[in-house]
Order: C-alpha cells, then sequence, then structure tokens
C-alpha cells in the first residue's frame, strides 16, 4: 500500500533496553534483518534498507557500517531486506510497476543480481520474506482485484503464485510496506495482513495452494489504518498496526490468533499507538512505532520501553539481541538486561 528523531539517548534503567547506534546515512530506514553464526554470538552481521537507495551492512555488531550500491537504482526505496550468513541478501523496493524490485547479493554487496522487477498495472511489492536462502515470498498490493504472492524455491527464480484460489481483494484494500513484516512464512505456512476498508488475514497452510480471509479486531476504515505487521509461529500469530495518520492513538492496535487466523483475540493492554512492526525476543514480542515501542509476553498485554521512533524491528533466529531501524538512518541495539549483559 501507498503509505509512505528524536530518539532519548539515555538507556532506560532496568528491563529491556535502547542503545543508539548510527548507519551513517540520512536515509529513512524500513528494512531490517540481523544474522547470527551461532546462539550466544558475541558478534553478527546487521543489513539495513531504506529510502534514496541506501541499503547499509555492519558486520561487527553495529560498530561501523558500510553502504552498499546497486547500480541504477540510486532513486529507490528499499523497504526490506533478508540476508544470510554475512555476505548473501534480499532486497526489495517498493513502488508502481518496474520501481518494485527485488535484487540479490551472494558478496557481501559487491555486486547485485536483478532477480525481479514489476510489470503489469498496480503491481506494488510491501515485503519480502524467507525461510532460508531457497525458500521465499513476497507480496504485492491486488493486480485485477487479487493481491499477489511470489515464490522463490531456488534461490534464483520468482514465480508468481496462482490466484484462483486467493480470495478477492475488497475495494481500495492493500498491504502495507512499512516494515517488510505485513507478510509472514513458516513452513507451508503464508500469511499476510491487509489495511484500508477492513484488517483481515490471509492465510495458507499448503504454500499458497489455498487460501482463506478473516476478519480481524484491528482498526480499519481508511487507508491509513489496518494490520501494519504481523509474526508468526505455526498457528499463532500476532498482528499490530493502527492508523499512521493518528499514530498517538491508542485503539485496536494489536491482536492475537492461536489457530492460523481464524479467530482473533484483542490485546487487553494495548501498545501506545500506531505500531508499524512486531518481532520476537526470547522473553517474548517487542512492537516499534513512531511514538514508542514495547514488549509482551503473550501478545496481549504491553509494557512501555521508551519513547523511541522506529519503523522496523529483528531479532536473530541464533543469538538475544535485537536491532531496530527508523527514520533519519537510526539504529538502534535491543537486549533484555534482565538476563543479559553487553
Amino acid at each position: 500500500m501507498r503509505t509512505f528523531l528524536l530518539l532519548a539517548a539515555a538507556l532506560i534503567p532496568a528491563g529491556p533496553w535502547w542503545a543508539v547506534q548510527e548507519s551513517g546515512v540520512d536515509s529513512n530506514l524500513r528494512g531490517v534483518c540481523v544474522v547470527a553464526d551461532s546462539f550466544g554470538a558475541e558478534t553478527v552481521t546487521i543489513w539495513a534498507s531504506g529510502s534514496q537507495g541506501a541499503v547499509v551492512r555492519s558486520t561487527d555488531s553495529g560498530k561501523t557500517w558500510q553502504r552498499l550500491r546497486i547500480p541504477e537504482a540510486e532513486s529507490l526505496d528499499f523497504r526490506g531486506v533478508q540476508a544470510f550468513y554475512m555476505n548473501t541478501a534480499y532486497v526489495v523496493s517498493s513502488g508502481e510497476g518496474a520501481q518494485s524490485r527485488i535484487y540479490k547479493t551472494t558478496d557481501g554487496g559487491k555486486s547485485w543480481k536483478l532477480q525481479y522487477q514489476g510489470e503489469q498495472k498496480g503491481f506494488f511489492l510491501d515485503a519480502l520474506i524467507c525461510d532460508d536462502e531457497k525458500h521465499c515470498a513476497a507480496l504485492s498490493d491486488p493486480v485485477d482485484g487479487r493481491f499477489v504472492v511470489l515464490t522463490n524455491m531456488d534461490g534464483e527464480h520468482w514465480t508468481e503464485l496462482p490466484r484462483e484460489n486467493m480470495p478477492a481483494a475488497l475495494p481500495k484494500e492493500g498491504a502495507f510496506a512499512a516494515s517488510n513484516s505485513s507478510l509472514c512464512l513458516d513452513g507451508k505456512n503464508i500469511y499476510f495482513g491487509t489495511g484500508g476498508p477492513a484488517a483481515r488475514l490471509f492465510a495458507s497452510h499448503d504454500l499458497g495452494r489455498t487460501w482463506t480471509a478473516a476478519e480481524t479486531p484491528i482498526i480499519s476504515g481508511n487507508a491509513s489504518s489496518g494490520i501494519f505487521s504481523i509474526f508468526c509461529d505455526e498457528r499463532t500469530i500476532v498482528a499490530v498496526g493502527g492508523d499512521y495518520q493518528d499514530p498517538a492513538r491508542a485503539y485496536k492496535n494489536a491482536a492475537v490468533s492461536r489457530d492460523g487466523g481464524k479467530t482473533w483475540e484483542l490485546a487487553t493492554q494495548l501498545p501506545g499507538g500506531y505500531r508499524s512492526a512486531v518481532g520476537r525476543y526470547d522473553g517474548g514480542y517487542v512492537t516499534v512505532g513512531p511514538t514508542g515501542a514495547e514488549t509482551s509476553v503473550d501478545g496481549l498485554r504491553w509494557n512501555s520501553i521508551g519513547k523511541v521512533n522506529f519503523n522496523a524491528y529483528a531479532f536473530p533466529f541464533l543469538g538475544n539481541a535485537g536491532w531496530a531501524v527508523g527514520p533519519h538512518g537510526i539504529v538502534a541495539k535491543f537486549l533484555d538486561q534482565t538476563k543479559y549483559l553487553i
């Protein structure tokens, strides 16, 4: 969907907190991915992406950053990045038609291959998510009345899934490209959240052969509201969102499903406003947005961890520290001080 710094420098004295790092770019960063080679690894590789063709990488846990250049892509808005090991990553740009592209590097950003470029009217990539390097999915806003899901099963080629079993999109329904997390892939399960006239969860449990769509209690009804981000773990889905035009309003902006999106429970203790991303950490979940961030053990009761301004958040599959990114190239490290020491 065509959605479109101040950060407290002091650390929160107890519990989860943020430590600010600088990426060296002034872009609006919306994509972030963290790669750890082993559990508890002291050093991780962080990839981030954003506006003005920005792709940056740190191989030393954020101490230093390198700006990576993709030829003829300086004007693109890279809303998402998915990385594997130190040198392999996909980046996805959002925009009308040919502005929506997927690139891949296998040499740490020295060279890039354009793997996919949009052609159809209405095509607009919102997210790209991978289980591993050779099992990925990407989501576009509706074309001819139905959402478009692409899959990659060999690390090289993207194929559009058949859409005859995809429920029709409602008029002006779309997905949000705010944080590369409106789409979630977990084994044979593919989920994505929508906004606009309704906040729905589309679900497939057979890698896109069949689909269902279910209403959620997340706020909707205008072009700026709906589900902005989901986190999935088998049949458990945590969804966050709100209305980005009213970012401080804490109303129907988080919900949980325990049955693959069929039924939903609205959070009883809501995040403090519109939230653009949700992810996990080993103590539960983290959600971020322009007016703050929260953690939750169960996705239903959220507790503030600061009035910070972030777009996206990522936590490595292995390891224990997460990272968030936001406006003006801001990067921040998240760590639960109650369990770990830096």
